[in-house]
């Protein structure tokens, strides 16, 4: 994924947990916030909890690539931060993660043509 498509500092997370709502999908989380560009930009975070260093970027990559192949579908405007809550996500099969990351996006309404659901949390 292109730098400018990502989010870089913690303040611009800071800025999409704070203004942001969240949807919850059990093994991933994703916080989205319209951001007044004409791009969408996307941050990926995975908790230590998660297992060592090997699983943790495993599962970052994976994400990450299921976002960069779903992005041409996401409307521009919107800043995304996807949070990682399963050690799962390293090991079940890509289709079901890129599934699992556009069932979100949809759930979001970042996807074009997409309305949104009411979030699962505030």
């Amino acid at each position: 994924m292109k730098r400018a498509y990502r989010l870089r500092t913690p303040e611009q997370y800071q800025r999409v947990r704070r203004d942001g709502r969240t949807w919850d999908a059990g093994m991933l989380m994703l916080n989205a916030a319209p951001n007044r560009r004409r791009i969408s930009r996307c941050g990926f975070i995975v908790a230590k909890r998660l297992g060592g260093a090997v699983v943790r970027n495993r599962i970052r990559r994976r994400v990450r690539e299921a976002v960069r192949l779903l992005y041409p579908q996401i409307a521009p405007g919107w800043d995304m931060v996807f949070i990682a809550r399963s050690p799962a996500l390293a090991e079940i099969a890509f289709p079901q993660l890129q599934a699992l990351v556009q069932r979100l996006l949809q759930r979001a309404g970042v996807v074009q043509g997409a309305v949104s659901e009411t979030p699962d949390k505030d």
